[in-house]
């Protein structure tokens, strides 16, 4: 037997295994990023409220459920993630402009290695709302057939806690998602 025919299936395997495409790859930002793409889910397709709650990365607790009655808007970031530092104080601006008491803003940090990293990451971009820290990204499995999947992602779920739209990727403008969310609220208001 050939010499090439020998390596042959080992060379096959080894490029399989070093991904020599780009395709679902993460390139340099170690992660998948989203295209910005805005999905918006009927409510009769929503399904069951999203139950999630963990620790903060400032040490405290969520639990969405306390959230029932209001638009929850969750972000998942990470603060090496370049598209999640650039969107993050458009999540700030639009987090001051909605209203309060029918809005909720939290976030999922599932990347950084320790709680203290996220934390101030956020201190440093004014963010006030809380961010669950999940670096194994456990939590993403409680949003159903609607799980995040790229980095950032921005699920925005209805007043029942039911996923209502999905962000994949950046916040292509502050208009969008404030959009999003309005449009929730007036849609919970109209019965």
């Amino acid at each position: 037997m050939s010499i090439v025919r020998r390596i042959a299936p080992a060379l096959a395997a080894a490029l399989l295994l070093t991904g020599c495409t780009d395709v679902l790859s993460t390139g340099d930002g170690d992660y998948v990023p989203g295209e910005g793409n805005v999905t918006e889910v009927e409510a009769t397709d929503r399904g069951d409220p999203v139950t999630l709650e963990g620790d903060t990365v400032d040490g405290g607790t969520v639990d969405l459920a306390d959230y029932r009655g209001q638009v929850v808007v969750v972000n998942v970031w990470w603060s090496g993630c370049g598209p999640c530092r650039a969107e993050m104080p458009l999540l700030v601006e639009a987090a001051d402009e909605l209203p309060a008491d029918e809005t909720e803003f939290v976030g999922i940090n599932i990347r950084d290695l320790a709680p203290e990293t996220a934390a101030a990451f956020e201190r440093d971009r004014g963010v006030d709302y809380p961010s669950i820290y999940d670096p194994g990204s456990v939590t993403l499995a409680h949003f159903g057939r609607y799980r995040p999947a790229s980095m950032p992602s921005t699920a925005i779920l209805d007043r029942e806690g039911r996923v209502a739209a999905l962000i994949s990727g950046e916040i292509s403008s502050k208009t969008t998602l404030v959009t999003l969310v309005e449009d929730l609220l007036g849609e919970a208001s109209d019965g």
